[in-house]
C-alpha cells in the first residue's frame, strides 16, 4: 500500500512594499514650490492614500480636498504626473516608477492653499443656465409619455460628479482665462442634458452662442480623455449644441425662411 505525501505548505507571501518619492506643491496664491517627500507605499494604493501617508509622516499641515474616496464625489481632482485625474482613483503601481510622482493643483483655477483650488467660479456660471421648463402634462393624471430613446439619450449626461477636470484641461480656461466668457464642458453637459430632456421647452441656444460662448471650443476632446466617468462630452454634448447655434444663427436657408415668415404676416 502506498503512502500519500503531503505537500509543503508554500511560505506566504510578504505583502509588496516600496519607496516612492513624491513632489508636491506647497503654496498658496501669491506662489509656492514643490516639496519632496518620500513615503512607503503597498501593494493597491492610489495617490490619495499617499497624500494622507504624507500629511501623517512629514506635514501635518499639507492641505487636500477629499470625500468619498471612491470616485464619485469629484473633491480631490488634482494633477498628477501634468495630467488631471482624480487622486483617489490614481493607482500608484500605473505610474513610472524612474521618477518622482508629481502632485499640484488644477492650473486653470485660482489657488487657495497646497492642492485646494477655488473652483466656485463653476457654481456661478452653473446659475446662468436656464433652469428645466417643462412642457405641460400629456394626460389628464398630470404625467407625461417619452419615448424610452429620448430619455436614454441625457442619462450619460447626469453621471457627471462636478470634479471640474474637464474644466481644468480646456485650452480655452487653462491658457486663456476666460472663465466668465466660457461655460466650458462641464456646463455644456448640464445645457445638454436640459436641451436634449423629452420634456423640457427651454430655449438656451441664444446663451450658448452669447454668454456661454460655445464659440471659442474647438473640439480638441481633451475634456472627453480626462473625464472619469468616461461622459463622451465632445460628440454627444458639445457637437450638438454647436449644431443647433449654427441653424439658429448661421444657416442660410433658415434666415430665408424666417425672413419670408415674418413678410408673411
Amino acid at each position: 500500500m502506498s503512502e500519500s505525501h503531503s505537500l509543503p505548505d508554500s511560505p506566504t507571501p510578504l505583502p509588496y512594499r516600496d519607496t516612492r518619492s513624491f513632489a508636491v506643491w506647497r503654496g498658496d496664491a501669491r506662489g509656492g514650490k514643490f516639496q519632496k517627500f518620500e513615503t512607503t507605499i503597498s501593494e493597491g494604493m492610489v495617490v490619495l492614500d499617499a497624500i494622507h501617508q504624507i500629511q501623517a509622516e512629514s506635514a501635518p499641515d499639507l492641505a487636500v480636498r477629499w470625500n468619498c474616496k471612491a470616485g464619485k464625489c469629484g473633491s480631490c481632482s488634482a494633477e498628477i504626473n501634468g495630467m488631471p485625474k482624480l487622486m483617489c482613483m490614481t493607482r500608484l503601481d500605473e505610474l513610472p516608477t524612474d521618477k518622482p510622482v508629481t502632485v499640484e493643483p488644477m492650473k486653470a483655477f485660482p489657488s487657495i492653499r497646497d492642492l485646494v483650488t477655488d473652483v466656485s467660479v463653476n457654481f456661478r456660471m452653473k446659475k446662468t443656465v436656464r433652469k428645466f421648463q417643462p412642457r405641460p402634462p400629456d394626460a389628464p393624471d398630470g404625467t407625461w409619455r417619452m419615448q424610452q430613446k429620448d430619455v436614454d439619450r441625457v442619462q450619460e449626461f447626469r453621471k457627471c460628479i462636478e470634479c471640474f477636470l474637464c474644466q481644468d484641461v480646456c485650452h480655452v480656461v487653462r491658457d486663456h482665462h476666460k472663465h466668465e466668457e466660457f461655460a466650458g464642458p462641464r456646463h455644456f453637459v448640464y445645457t445638454a442634458a436640459l436641451e436634449m430632456h423629452p420634456l423640457d421647452t427651454g430655449d438656451r441656444i441664444p446663451d450658448l452662442k452669447g454668454q456661454h460662448g460655445i464659440g471659442y471650443c474647438n473640439i480638441t476632446k481633451c475634456c472627453t480623455t480626462v473625464c472619469p466617468e468616461h461622459i463622451t462630452i465632445t460628440d454627444n454634448a458639445i457637437i450638438p449644441l454647436k449644431e443647433r447655434v449654427v441653424d439658429e444663427f448661421y444657416d442660410p436657408i433658415g434666415k430665408l425662411v424666417k425672413i419670408f415668415s415674418r413678410k408673411g404676416k
